[in-house]
């Protein structure tokens, strides 16, 4: 390993009062070498602790490369990349030891298999430890094309379930759809051998957000009318939570009727900030 690849001396992951150290060294990482060899290096040491910040960091990495995968290669979009790797860095937490239960062939049904914690107090990290089990879905997956199908069938079925389930807890739930959304926006970035690990990531994060806050009982909703993808995207930006935005524009990339209406569902249920 050469000393440009090692982390910065005497700082771990997951410290996340360093989190300034990991965001210099990942910005200068990023100023001197290609930004997705440097992405390809820290996305498999860091896909283990995406559990971190609430899968916030992963998630703001998935839109930073989006962006840079659409040309947009600027200082700005590769700061902020910088910054979501090392936000990720600084606030790293994996999961281990967690019991394979029975699981399901669809995403649909293996989320549906989940069974929620039994004590439902405390944040994100409190919760995250009373998640001793998930259901079994695309373990054995090793094919990277396969891995990339699984995973944009389980970006789907967690965003259609929102829109029965959001009312659980409406901010948190939003992560079960927009973590792995966020990896699936990061695939084409990455060489395809690191596609089935993303893949059994992804499903960790929206599974665990799904045991930790996704209510016992589904509540049917009808949404108020048809509306096209661009009007449903213009009421969240009105709406103004940041997780309600989010939330639209997974749907968006989703691209159904279903989706849509979970983005609706998100906009009744979220206080509006603006």
């Amino acid at each position: 390993m050469s000393s440009r690849s090692r982390p910065p001396t005497g700082v771990p992951l997951g410290d996340s009062r360093r989190a300034a150290d990991w965001i210099g060294y990942l910005g200068r990482e990023i100023a001197e070498r290609p930004w997705r060899d440097v992405l390809t290096e820290w996305w498999p040491r860091l896909l283990p602790g995406m559990y971190g910040g609430s899968t916030h960091p992963v998630i703001r990495v998935g839109h930073a490369v989006r962006t840079l995968l659409a040309d947009d290669v600027t200082e700005p979009r590769l700061t902020e990349l910088a910054h979501g790797l090392g936000y990720w860095a600084a606030r790293y937490h994996p999961v281990a030891d967690l019991a394979p239960l029975p699981g399901a062939d669809s995403a649909a049904a293996a989320l549906d298999a989940v069974a929620p914690i039994a004590a439902r107090e405390g944040g994100f990290p409190d919760r995250l430890g009373r998640v001793t089990g998930l259901p079994r879905w695309a373990a054995a997956v090793t094919d990277p094309h396969e891995a990339r199908r699984r995973l944009t069938e389980l970006v789907r079925a967690a965003t259609h379930r929102y829109a029965t389930h959001g009312h659980g807890e409406e901010t948190m739930l939003v992560h079960a759809a927009t973590a792995p959304n966020a990896v699936l926006r990061t695939l084409p970035a990455l060489p395809p051998g690191l596609w089935a690990p993303s893949l059994r990531a992804a499903w960790t994060a929206s599974a665990a957000v799904t045991a930790m806050y996704a209510p016992d009982t589904p509540v049917a909703y009808t949404p108020p009318g048809t509306l096209i993808p661009e009007e449903v995207f213009e009421r969240a930006l009105s709406h103004g939570d940041e997780h309600v935005i989010k939330l639209t524009d997974t749907a968006l990339d989703v691209g159904d009727e279903q989706a849509l209406t979970a983005a609706l569902r998100s906009i009744e249920l979220s206080e509006p900030l603006v």
